[in-house]
């Protein structure tokens, strides 16, 4: 049965979708843009800082639901500018130092307010 997961820890969802949802083994959480909880836009930032932002977001997230980043599975970054992709992939290796998940990554035509990265993920908790 779904559950939706919410927490004032990472942005709230501003329209029809939720921030996570689970069927209690696995995670699937909305995309995540580099905004801060207080609904802050890191837009203008360099990529690595919006990167870091949206992973802290998903995190964020995880722990709600008692998860960590090492039990995340698959990742999807959408990138404005593939030519982003080693910065971003830079900090995204902090998040995901051993053990990383699947994931790909795709430059995309327009992201939501204008930022530069947007990330989701898929998580289990077995």
């Amino acid at each position: 049965m779904k559950r939706v997961i919410e927490t004032d820890d990472a942005p709230a969802a501003v329209g029809a979708y939720s921030q996570a949802t689970t069927n209690g083994s696995l995670v699937f959480t909305a995309g995540q843009i580099p905004m801060t909880p207080d609904g802050d836009l890191l837009a203008d930032e360099p990529i690595g800082v919006q990167t870091e932002r949206s992973l802290s977001n998903v995190e964020a997230i995880l722990s709600e639901e008692g998860l960590e980043m090492s039990d995340v599975l698959k990742v999807t970054v959408f990138l404005a500018d593939i030519d982003d992709f080693e910065e971003m992939n830079e900090t995204y290796g902090e998040f995901f130092d051993d053990e990383p998940p699947a994931r790909s990554a795709v430059e995309v035509a327009n992201l939501p307010k204008g930022v530069g990265v947007e990330i989701e993920a898929i998580a289990s908790s077995e």
